[in-house]
């Protein structure tokens, strides 16, 4: 599934559990909502979490929030019930947790053709095993494919690395599902930063994932959305220099020329691919908060 130009800047989890919480989602200024049925919720609690979710979806009222269900593995005693569950609100995508090969999604994505109600369903992945950071080109290619969510607390905890600042440990698996998500055009978003209160670290935590090429990042609370808005999105000096570089790449090519200069570097038509979709990500972001 060849990804538009919609924003993934903040992708914030709410546990399936929490009517509360659940309900002020669908007004906090986030792009994307995960609905957990997996992590967030305890044993206990899933079969509720699962009605409880399945009634606020056939709800409706995200607005233009893109939402995603995060189901249990089909491993386990819950994931087909959840599945089941959720299924006749037709959620625009199901996110499954610890995929390790393409098989994984292809059953998935079996399911889902059995069911008119998930017709257009797309699959995101949860990458945060070894194997899956392995498969991770094939599994972006599997069926119904759209997204990478990066499960960094559980990779972590498989490849027993320390979290550092810069997250050097972590960055070849960062790096390689980014690059099989670039490959097969679907979206990479950022794994979550755990101390929800420590703004500064939030913040150089996005700037290295923004950097790196991430099209977002994943969250656990509300008070982290303004930062992860803010780094992901473009900047009003980019918005600037791709305006500036358009307007001059056009002018050249009216005088027959194939490249233009701006700010003294040369502008050829991949820079001008690049200054397209900057603008046309900056559009995007201000229709979703109108």
């Amino acid at each position: 599934m060849q990804q538009t130009a919609r924003p993934w800047r903040s992708v914030l989890y709410i546990p399936g559990s929490r009517t509360r919480a659940l309900d002020k989602a669908r007004s906090l200024a986030t792009d994307a909502i995960i609905f957990d049925l997996e992590d967030a919720v305890t044993p206990d609690e899933k079969p509720a979490a699962r009605d409880t979710l399945a009634g606020e979806l056939a709800r409706g009222g995200f607005g233009g929030r893109s939402g995603m269900v995060r189901i249990n593995g089909f491993d386990t005693e819950w994931g087909a019930a959840d599945l089941a569950a959720v299924a006749p609100a037709s959620p625009a995508a199901i996110l499954l947790p610890k995929v390790s090969d393409p098989g994984m999604i292809a059953a998935l994505a079996a399911r889902l053709d059995t069911s008119p109600a998930t017709a257009n369903t797309a699959i995101w992945a949860m990458m945060e095993t070894p194997q899956g950071i392995l498969n991770a080109a094939a599994i972006a290619r599997a069926p119904r494919m759209a997204g990478f969510v990066m499960g960094t607390n559980d990779l972590a905890k498989e490849l027993n690395c320390r979290f550092v600042p810069g997250r050097g440990p972590l960055q070849t698996s960062l790096q390689t599902c980014l690059l099989a998500a670039r490959a097969a055009g679907i979206v990479c978003i950022d794994g979550v930063y755990n101390a929800f209160k420590d703004s500064d670290g939030l913040r150089a935590e996005c700037e290295d994932g923004r950097n790196l090429g991430m099209d977002g990042k994943t969250l656990i609370h509300p008070a982290q959305l303004a930062i992860a808005n803010e780094v992901f999105a473009p900047s009003a000096a980019e918005i600037d220099l791709a305006q500036r570089q358009i307007a001059a790449f056009d002018q050249a090519r009216a005088q027959g020329q194939g490249v233009a200069v701006v700010d003294g570097k040369i502008v050829e038509n991949l820079h001008i691919v690049t200054a397209t979709e900057i603008l046309a990500r900056a559009r995007a972001i201000e229709e979703l908060a109108q």
